[in-house]
């Protein structure tokens, strides 16, 4: 799968460097911009409130699917109803919100888990497979939490796991009985 991030940090070089490790072609936007018209995908991970003026410098989003893994700190931005939103407001695609749920400085330690952690998501149902997809080619199990309409809920959901000890985050899973 071509896959284009645009953000380079700790989440966007993290997820970019899973993807490859499991085949993807990936390629890395920075605040330089570019082109994301050969992607089948492409993952915005910059801060929340830069999400516009880093769209503004991408071309070819126009029908793209979108994995918003944006999330509101300090404090939320923009009059959207979430900032998966605002993604699709460029994007004008299917949109999934994952990865905002996820601790990018423990991406090094998802494939040595002795069950894969989970990553919870919500997605328009066309982006459904393509995110369960790279959610599990990262090393974790998808665990689906809604349709976009959820977004919002799932962006505000991110303070619950900013205060669990020890700082630096966990692994979470959940799981259907049995299934463990």
């Amino acid at each position: 799968m071509r896959i284009v991030t645009i953000g380079r940090g700790t989440i966007g070089g993290g997820l970019s460097r899973l993807w490859r490790e499991a085949g993807h072609d990936v390629v890395e936007l920075g605040r330089d911009g570019g082109d994301a018209s050969d992607a089948d995908v492409v993952l915005i991970a910059v801060p929340g409130a830069k999400i516009s003026a880093a769209l503004r410098g991408v071309t070819g989003l126009n029908g793209k699917i979108a994995i918003d893994a944006t999330n509101i700190m300090p404090a939320r931005q923009g009059d959207f109803p979430s900032y998966a939103h605002e993604v699709k407001s460029f994007t004008h695609g299917p949109v999934a919100k994952s990865f905002n749920m996820n601790f990018g400085a423990l991406f090094d330690a998802v494939r040595e888990q002795r069950v894969r952690p989970s990553n919870w998501y919500v997605a328009d149902e066309e982006a459904r497979e393509v995110t369960e997809r790279l959610i599990r080619d990262a090393g974790y199990d998808p665990v689906r939490v809604g349709d976009l309409s959820r977004a919002r809920d799932f962006e505000d959901a991110v303070w619950l796991l900013m205060g669990i000890e020890p700082v630096g985050g966990v692994l979470y899973r959940f799981a259907v009985p049995g299934e463990l």
